[in-house]
């Protein structure tokens, strides 16, 4: 795998220079203090708003927001655990709100388990904040088996949404791992897949001491999901040095 020096000097060519591409990253930082402060109401908010996502126009979601929190009790996942059958079947009527059964029962699944994580934590902010920096794969899997529809692409912007310091495995992102010289599978989200890029963004974080967050934006900056790649699953050094000097691909 190659160094990521080189990735971020794309990056930084594509942008407009160092302290442009620097500019873009300012408002990008993970916070994990303001995350372990978190309420839980509010962390079962964001994973809500990232379920509707899903599949629907964002901005219909952000323009329906505060019937939302509105039908949903503010989101506080004491109440939701105990609220009966009725209230459910209710919500799926409610013109507040989308009226997407299975999207609207996942909140009534992610409150019992948000009320889970703090009894055993304190609160599901501390959870998120203190999971380990290096297995971010292994609270993804977490996700995916103890949430309700937080698998996959969800789960990952749900992580980035409330501030843990995360990757996204963006189709340009995948692409720029593949140019590197790391051997993902055709989908990129094999088991195998999952380990080989964990372990691209530990050693990246490691040689570079920048986030997963910057990592995971510059990475996507060069926008190499429009190249095509060799069927053995990725670019070598030369390759990759090639494409970064192309000129067809400097425009922004």
């Amino acid at each position: 795998m190659i160094s990521f020096e080189a990735i971020r000097q794309r990056a930084e060519e594509r942008k407009g220079g160092a302290a442009a591409l620097q500019a873009l990253l300012e408002n990008h930082r993970p916070d994990h203090e303001r995350l372990r402060a978190v309420p839980d109401d509010r962390i079962l908010a964001d994973m809500t708003r990232r379920i509707f996502y899903s599949g629907f126009v964002q901005k219909v979601i952000d323009s329906k927001w505060p019937g939302f929190e509105a039908a949903f009790s503010g989101f506080d996942p004491a109440m939701l655990n105990i609220a009966p059958d009725d209230y459910w079947h209710a919500l799926t009527s409610d013109e507040r709100i989308i009226r997407n059964g299975a999207k609207i029962m996942s909140v009534r699944a992610n409150a019992a388990f948000i009320r889970e994580l703090a009894k055993e934590y304190g609160s599901a902010g501390v959870f998120f904040a203190d999971w380990p920096g290096d297995d971010q794969i292994g609270l993804l899997d977490l996700l995916s088996k103890r949430g309700n529809r937080l698998g996959g692409m969800t789960g990952q912007y749900f992580l980035r949404g409330i501030g843990r310091d995360s990757f996204i495995a963006t189709i340009d992102v995948l692409a720029c791992l593949r140019s590197a010289g790391v051997p993902l599978s055709s989908s990129g989200t094999t088991k195998k897949d999952q380990q080989l890029i964990q372990q691209a963004f530990n050693d990246w974080a490691e040689e570079t001491g920048l986030s997963f967050i910057h990592l995971s934006r510059i990475s996507a900056y060069p926008r190499f999901s429009t190249l095509k790649f060799r069927s053995s699953g990725g670019a070598g050094r030369s390759d990759f040095l090639r494409l970064c000097d192309d000129p067809s691909r400097k425009t922004s």
